[in-house]
């Protein structure tokens, strides 16, 4: 199994999509001092830290995660250390920090025990500026169908709204 990482705090918080559009893979970044992961993980997986983020940031009174300035560019992803099976957000009151929190994916079948796990925990500003900077990776992708929502493939798109129905929003 993988190595486990507790980065408090992060110095380095990002995200990097690697190849074409539609055909992408993903990776949450983070660092404190010369340690650094890069574990892998699925699009879903950042699209719902960025929603979860934004939540959090409104429910603690900290405002909302969008900031129009723009982030710095995407940082290059060398090698991974893992898949990411699990992924969620927490915030730590007292120490005024949120916390994502990565379990290892484990092949069916094996004991999830073994699974390496990482906390990478950030302060309001180091979080809002990672949603910033994860919606602009987000966006890179294919365009979406504004007709069902899905994304649209250079070669076509079988859209399951083209039977005449309405928009799907």
């Amino acid at each position: 199994m993988g190595r486990n990482f507790e980065l408090d705090p992060v110095d380095e918080l990002a995200v990097a999509a690697v190849g074409e559009p539609g055909q992408r893979r993903f990776f949450l970044l983070a660092g404190h001092g010369a340690e650094r992961a890069t574990l892998a993980c699925e699009k879903f997986h950042i699209q719902g830290l960025v929603a979860r983020i934004q939540q959090l940031l409104e429910t603690q009174g900290l405002g909302a995660a969008f900031d129009p300035t723009p982030s710095r560019k995407t940082p290059e992803v060398q090698s991974e250390d893992w898949t990411i099976g699990e992924l969620g957000l927490g915030y730590h009151e007292s120490r005024k920090l949120f916390v994502i929190v990565a379990r290892e994916a484990v092949p069916e079948g094996e004991e999830n025990d073994d699974a390496a796990t990482a906390r990478f925990w950030a302060g309001p500003e180091r979080v809002r500026a990672f949603s910033r900077q994860a919606e602009q990776v987000l966006s890179g992708g294919r365009p979406v169908c504004t007709y069902c929502g899905l994304p649209m493939d250079p070669a076509g798109h079988p859209c399951p709204a083209s039977n005449g129905s309405r928009p799907i929003f």
